[in-house]
């Protein structure tokens, strides 16, 4: 009996190049999140947990309207945050990054995240299918937490927009990655929200 959660980044929103810092999905967004959604159709989901913010929950519509015996909502644990700031093993290289971050924002981030582990990688009883539609950091950071990796390592995590990752936990065993960033559901043209793009 196994524990699955499907992490994914919410499509591409309108207006995004632009600085907004949120919006409705883009035509191109639309598509990425109907490509999800059509990957997730056969997928017997208990529940959709999507953040707050109108990009994550356009995504979230798109996949109720193929599954309507699952009802989303929204959780805060889910918002997009940074969740860390430079640490004594964080690359010199990533210091601009933070150059515009309060610490308040970092602190907030950091109480957020623990507090999204806490309530997410909790054990669930029976056979278990979660999906989480959220943001770049938040993917990273759960995926960081899964490896156990240095708390730093977050930023060298990405997810495209409708990208697909899972972690799933088997009874008496440790939260494992089954996937990371999984696009097989999006042609080319459809792949963005990557740092560079990918050379196959």
């Amino acid at each position: 009996m196994t524990h699955y959660i499907y992490l994914v980044r919410h499509g591409e929103h309108l207006d995004a190049e632009h600085g907004l810092v949120d919006g409705p999905l883009s035509p191109r967004g639309l598509r990425q999140a109907a490509a999800i959604a059509d990957r997730l159709s056969g997928v017997p989901l208990d529940a959709v947990r999507h953040s707050p913010l109108q990009r994550a929950e356009q995504t979230a519509v798109a996949v109720a309207e193929r599954l309507p015996a699952v009802s989303p909502s929204p959780s805060a644990l889910l918002f997009d945050c940074i969740p860390t700031g430079m640490t004594g093993e964080t690359p010199s290289a990533y210091e601009p990054f933070f150059g515009s971050i309060t610490e308040a924002e970092i602190d907030a981030g950091r109480a957020q995240m623990a507090d999204a582990t806490t309530e997410f990688l909790a054990r669930r009883p029976g056979e278990v299918h979660e999906l989480l539609i959220t943001h770049n950091f938040v993917i990273a950071w759960f995926v960081r937490e899964v490896l156990g990796a240095p708390d730093w390592r977050w930023m060298t995590l990405n997810q495209a927009h409708c990208g697909l990752t899972v972690i799933a936990q088997k009874p008496g065993r440790p939260w494992t990655l089954l996937a990371h960033n999984d696009l097989a559901h999006l042609p080319f043209e459809l792949r963005t929200g990557l740092p560079e793009p990918s050379p196959v």
